[in-house]
């Protein structure tokens, strides 16, 4: 059975000052190192909350719901040591802006473009997750002479291969979560909500620490973030069409691509997926890990990753 999770600047001040005097027991996720910086770049008619660190090849990380850029520290930690590492905060997630639209993963390609045109970055690697995948892919179809590699981690694209069938996995529900009081059911009981996904995804839930849980129920329940990402969900649809329209007319990915699962979750099915799309994909399983693959296993992860991204190319290529 296929198992994933799809997933006012003073209020988040105030949040996440409350964070910063957590006991260890509530710590936040693992910190980026101190030289990385933070900017709020405009973008698209939004504006992203970035964080950028290290020198080198440039590499994008794109997270998904349930967390937010806050995720990669530790891949993020490793890369810079020969990468320049740029990691956003989703439209309408953890710090960014909530724009009252532009939700489908086509726009958000578009504020991925602004973020590395405001960086004055060329081009990139691409490491996503979950949602992270979905806007990585848009970005990637759009502009693939801009992604050098690309790493997908445990989560399907919208029209893409099995997509209706994924969609009938009862674990998914959430997908389909929507109507007028979707807002006022969870409006308070954001950790509730969340937890759900936390648990239900991960091989071992007690690997998504309580730290963890903490620190992004916090920022879930910021004014209008689960509106926004409600809505990440409500354009799977547009998505869906938008991928496959652009599939037909640019056909699959040239660039190499890495298709990862976690062995608990969707495992070599996301190579399945991804070899409906790309031309050259590499499979690959997490192993020990449910959905959560830098909460469950980030050695492993971390590990798998850099040395995909610093693989030589094939010189045929």
């Amino acid at each position: 059975m296929i198992r994933t999770a799809l997933a006012a600047p003073v209020a988040a001040g105030l949040a996440l000052a409350g964070l910063a005097f957590a006991s260890p027991s509530q710590a936040q996720p693992p910190p980026f190192p101190a030289s990385f910086k933070i900017s709020e770049i405009p973008a698209n008619g939004a504006t992203i909350h970035v964080r950028v660190g290290g020198k080198g090849p440039a590499v994008v990380l794109l997270h998904g719901y349930g967390e937010t850029g806050d995720m990669w520290g530790p891949l993020a930690t490793d890369l810079a040591r020969d990468h320049t590492v740029i990691v956003p905060d989703l439209r309408g997630l953890g710090l960014s802006s909530r724009p009252a639209g532009g939700y489908d993963k086509k726009t958000q390609a578009g504020d991925v473009a602004g973020v590395l045109d405001a960086l004055k970055i060329d081009k990139a690697d691409l490491v996503t997750h979950d949602i992270g995948n979905m806007v990585g892919y848009a970005f990637a179809m759009q502009h693939p002479e801009r992604v050098t590699r690309f790493v997908l981690i445990d989560a399907p694209v919208p029209g893409i291969g099995p997509w209706e069938e994924i969609l009938k996995n009862p674990l998914l529900w959430h997908f389909r979560f929507g109507g007028p009081d979707m807002e006022r059911l969870v409006a308070g009981r954001e950790r509730i909500y969340l937890d759900r996904f936390w648990n239900e995804f991960s091989a071992d839930p007690s690997k998504f620490s309580e730290g963890a849980r903490v620190h992004y129920a916090k920022l879930y329940a910021l004014p209008g973030a689960m509106h926004a990402g409600f809505s990440q969900f409500a354009a799977f649809d547009q998505d869906a069409i938008d991928d496959k329209a652009i599939l037909a007319e640019k056909g699959k990915l040239p660039m190499p691509v890495l298709a990862l699962g976690g062995e608990k979750s969707f495992g070599l099915t996301m190579a399945a997926v991804m070899r409906y799309t790309a031309s050259d994909v590499t499979e690959g399983v997490i192993p020990a890990s449910g959905h959560w693959i830098m909460e469950e296993n980030p050695t492993a992860t971390v590990k798998i990753v850099h040395e995909f991204l610093d693989a030589k190319k094939d010189p045929k290529s």
